[in-house]
């Protein structure tokens, strides 16, 4: 299987912990049960993934978010998915630092991949993604799975779903990464090339 790009970038949660990632209750997945809200999904269910089907869940998080909403500073502000910006059929609200798969020419270029993972914060502008001041709490779910994963939620929207081992407990067992990290320039980089891959397209120019 080919691997392809995250970034960690460690940015925290507002003093919940070190959970970066989930998706907000209501949040539709496909799963063996069919489009799911990911707070109705259980240890045992399965959920389709980008790259090896379906997957088994072996561990569920929740956790809520933005306590002190809406006065969270601006540093952890969610990211706000416009409809159709990832392929997804409704608005997405993402922690910002939330893996997101994306497809750029420049990543085939660079990687040899047209597909890479990036924190969603560094979407901020592209296709309408922005930050944007939580007006409320928020209960996050994350979902984990044997090995890293992509699962797809709302339609097209594809979402990194890191496992709970830390890399120095990868390395002690010798295990290679299915995702590679890229670092904050690479994803700063490919943000900005879908934003000249869209103005081409829609000025009919050959991207």
């Amino acid at each position: 299987m080919a691997r392809r790009n995250v970034e960690a970038s460690g940015a925290y949660d507002g003093g919940l912990g070190l959970q970066t990632h989930g998706l907000m209750a209501g949040t539709r997945v496909a799963s063996n049960l069919g489009w799911r809200a990911i707070e109705a999904l259980a240890v045992g269910d399965q959920v389709l993934t980008f790259d090896n089907g379906m997957q088994e869940i072996v561990e569920i998080r929740r956790k809520v978010f933005f306590l002190d909403a809406p006065e969270t500073d601006r540093a952890v502000w969610p990211m706000l998915v416009p409809v159709g910006a990832m392929g997804n059929r409704e608005a997405l609200t993402l922690l910002a630092d939330q893996g997101v798969l994306i497809e750029s020419d420049a990543a085939s270029d660079r990687h040899g991949d047209p597909f890479a993972i990036v924190p969603a914060h560094t979407l901020d502008g592209v296709r309408g993604i922005t930050r944007t001041a939580p007006a409320r709490q928020i209960e996050l779910i994350a979902v984990y799975f044997a090995t890293d994963e992509v699962i797809y939620a709302e339609g097209g929207a594809l979402i990194h779903c890191p496992t709970r081992s830390t890399p120095l407990d990868a390395m002690m067992r010798d295990v290679t990464p299915a995702y590679d990290v890229l670092d904050a320039a690479h994803a700063a980089h490919l943000a900005q090339a879908i934003v000249m891959e869209d103005r081409m397209m829609a000025s009919g120019v050959r991207v």
